[in-house]
């Protein structure tokens, strides 16, 4: 090979390095042209995005102003109004303050007196204070007595307090009992007689074993709610009705009903209905013994 061809060869190398180069920095070049565009293209929608909402945002407030214009022009109307009624009023202030200062000026004489009789009631009031003084100390000592004195009786209600608690046990236990017995007794007609004591001794006494008798209370029906299946006597406490009793309803000689009572009054006495035969009537006789 000769040394012209080297020489070409070698020129046509750098060519092709020099193209290849030159390519390269075309398309970097032109990826940068094109990423610029696209960014100043968002720009430009960002920026006619915000000039859309600034316009928005403008007419609103310019249409929120009109509207604060409209009122701010109703409300000094309002307030004219106001201060006109105000000074008028402010110029019959200032004519009953003539009126007034005219009083006044009549009554300072007045008010001079005046003050020499407060100054002897001051006087009076500064020893009556010294005795009020006085009065309460003593006030103290008693009410701490009082005191001591209602911590003491605290004491003692509380232990009244369980005691009465004990006795109402014991007498809820007998009543307990005695309804108890007396529910065995009433539908038979009967109640338990209070027990009479026997002595057998001298120096002691023993009561007798208890007793019954038959109640024997008869009455009349005064009243019927067969809805609510009850009806009311003509008898009550005062008769000796108590609750928990049974009456038998009859008419002539025909068993009706019985009432068992359930609450009981001065002159007269409620129950229900049981046994029903037929249904009682205004004026039937009801008895505890048939």
């Amino acid at each position: 090979m000769s040394t012209l061809t080297k020489i070409l060869v070698v020129l046509v190398s750098f060519s092709v390095f020099w193209l290849c180069a030159s390519v390269v920095t075309y398309v970097a070049n032109a990826d940068n042209y094109k990423q610029k565009y696209d960014e100043l293209k968002a720009d430009r929608d960002s920026l006619s995005k915000k000039v859309g909402d600034l316009t928005k945002q403008v007419n609103e407030k310019k249409t929120q102003n009109e509207q604060m214009e409209d009122k701010l022009n109703t409300d000094s109307a309002s307030l004219k109004s106001q201060i006109k009624e105000l000074q008028d009023k402010l110029d019959d202030a200032e004519r009953e303050k003539a009126a007034l200062l005219q009083k006044v000026n009549s009554w300072t004489s007045i008010v001079q007196d005046f003050t020499q009789t407060n100054d002897k009631q001051g006087q009076l009031l500064k020893n009556t204070l010294e005795e009020l003084n006085k009065v309460q100390t003593e006030q103290i000592k008693e009410q701490k007595e009082l005191n001591e004195t209602s911590a003491a009786l605290v004491e003692k209600m509380a232990i009244i307090e369980s005691l009465e608690t004990e006795k109402k046990r014991l007498l809820e236990e007998k009543v307990d009992l005695q309804n108890k017995l007396d529910s065995y007794l009433r539908p038979g007609g009967k109640v338990a007689v209070t027990p009479a004591p026997v002595t057998p001794e001298r120096d002691m006494a023993r009561p007798a074993a208890p007793g019954v008798k038959d109640i024997a209370l008869a009455g009349t029906v005064t009243a019927v709610d067969l809805k609510n299946s009850m009806a009311s006597i003509s008898i009550g406490k005062a008769d000796g009705v108590k609750e928990g009793m049974k009456f038998h309803v009859v008419r002539g000689d025909e068993f009706i009903c019985d009432i068992l009572i359930i609450d009981v009054e001065s002159k007269e006495a409620v129950g229900v209905l049981d046994l029903v035969q037929q249904q009682p009537k205004i004026g039937d006789k009801a008895s505890t013994n048939l």
